[in-house]
């Protein structure tokens, strides 16, 4: 029951993490800076992707188990966006670009906990449990 409850937590963490993302999405489309600043369509349509995962893992929250294919979708989306950034961040650092690597260990932190907590498929018995 702690591994639940343990999950639930985690679960209501990253769905309002991505859900927080909204406000990046609104200001840079009220203020257009995707378009006048970074000349950079992709972020908005790349945070619009991660808030619609927050909600679905708030929904999730409620009754883990029964959403264990949400909860790995976003676990291994987290990874492959990690092993990206990471990609890109040692692609930077080869040519001289400075590029923090702190947003690659959020996101594949993020993944690995969730995957780590991801509840046990229904009709299968943990060990230890009669």
């Amino acid at each position: 029951m702690k591994r639940e409850r343990l999950t639930q937590i985690v679960l209501v963490i990253v769905g309002l993490f991505n859900l927080a993302l909204i406000y990046f999405l609104y200001t840079d489309l009220r203020h257009s800076s995707w378009l006048l600043e970074r000349k950079n369509e992709i972020e908005p349509m790349f945070l619009s992707f991660f808030i619609p995962v927050g909600i679905f893992l708030l929904m999730a929250a409620r009754r883990p188990s029964e959403h264990r294919s949400m909860i790995a979708l976003a676990a291994w989306w987290n990874i492959s966006h990690g092993v990206v950034m990471a990609i890109q961040t040692v692609e930077a650092w080869i040519h001289g670009v400075h590029r923090n690597f702190t947003d690659v260990i959020v996101f594949l932190v993020i993944g690995v906990v969730l995957l780590a907590l991801l509840p046990a498929k229904r009709g299968v018995v943990a060990p230890g449990v009669a």
